[in-house]
């Protein structure tokens, strides 16, 4: 079975709504799928390029969300050198599974989500 035709185990089989919530737990966490964008749009990237291409994710979330991906199976954590370390994170052939859902995601907050109001418009 390949990576991205593999099975998950779920906790609520047999019940309709089973794999929305099933898919939800996978990526369902703030910045999961903000992560796994930016690895589809951008490709392996070292964690402080990620950390850059989150704006306003802190270190420790970051590291975070990447070590419960990594134990998820969505993304890979690969050391790309020893001295100094150098990690990379791609995605899994899972994770990249992943992207026609993170897609339609993106294209329905593009049709359907106004920009916030910045901070100078609302002082007038």
């Amino acid at each position: 079975m390949s990576d991205s035709t593999r099975s998950i185990e779920v906790w609520c089989a047999g019940e309709e709504w089973c794999p929305i919530t099933s898919t939800a737990s996978l990526i369902g966490k703030k910045w999961h799928t903000v992560i796994i964008h930016r690895l589809l749009e951008n490709g392996p990237l070292g964690f402080n390029a990620l950390k850059e291409d989150v704006d306003g994710i802190s270190s420790k979330v970051l590291s975070d969300s990447l070590d419960d991906l990594e134990e998820k199976q969505l993304v890979n954590r690969e050391i790309v050198s020893e001295k100094p370390v150098r990690v990379e994170y791609s995605l899994t052939e899972f994770g990249t599974s992943l992207e026609p859902v993170i897609l339609q995601m993106r294209d329905w907050g593009l049709e359907h989500l106004a920009p916030a109001e910045s901070e100078e418009a609302s002082d007038v």
